[in-house]
């Protein structure tokens, strides 16, 4: 099992395993207690762990980097119980291991979940975010390439759809002058 294959299920606690997709559904298993169940489309939304992001002061960062800041305090600073802990305990473990969250966006309850999502993957051995990291960094690479070759072709787009009318209107006034010319010969043949 890999970090890519946990996913959320809505209306369910826990974190699963996607094992395959139907069209009504999906066939998941839980992580804390193995158990294989149908989930229904109509009724559960899935989302894929590394698919969710967190808000911060500045811009937004997936999950997985938060679990990560988890897992290099947690010598120093083990984490709050979820169970017993208070909202300021909570909220102040959060500042003192990433201090860059949003305290207006993220709330006590997402920390909670998150507390809860970090036992079961620590437990599991499912925190190994090198692979995800990787796919990231690929990914950030990516999004700044083509920016910068995007440009000269987005200002060659204007003047290749003018002449491409341009040809369009030309074939077009060809094209109504051939079926008259038509038209006149199959006149010509029925009066003869």
């Amino acid at each position: 099992m890999q970090y890519k294959e946990i996913v959320s299920v809505t209306g369910l606690s826990g974190l699963y395993q996607l094992l395959t997709t139907k069209s009504d559904g999906a066939i998941v298993r839980n992580i804390g207690d193995k158990t294989t169940k149908f989930i229904s489309a109509r009724q559960h939304n899935v989302t894929p762990l590394e698919s969710i992001e967190v808000y911060t002061i500045a811009e937004n960062v997936r999950l997985h980097n938060v679990f990560q800041k988890m897992q290099e305090h947690e010598s120093k600073i083990p984490p709050v119980d979820p169970k017993t802990a208070s909202k300021d305990g909570i909220s102040g473990y959060f500042k003192s291991v990433f201090p860059e969250f949003d305290e207006e966006r993220v709330y006590v309850s997402d920390m909670k979940k998150m507390l809860k999502w970090y036992e079961l993957l620590k437990a599991n051995d499912l925190l190994h975010f090198e692979a995800q990291v990787a796919e990231d960094n690929a990914a950030n690479e990516e999004a700044e390439a083509p920016a910068a070759e995007v440009a000269p072709v987005a200002e060659e787009k204007p003047a290749k759809k003018a002449a491409k009318k341009k040809a369009t209107a030309e074939e077009t006034a060809e094209g109504e002058e051939k079926p008259a010319k038509k038209a006149a010969a199959k006149k010509k043949k029925t009066e003869e």
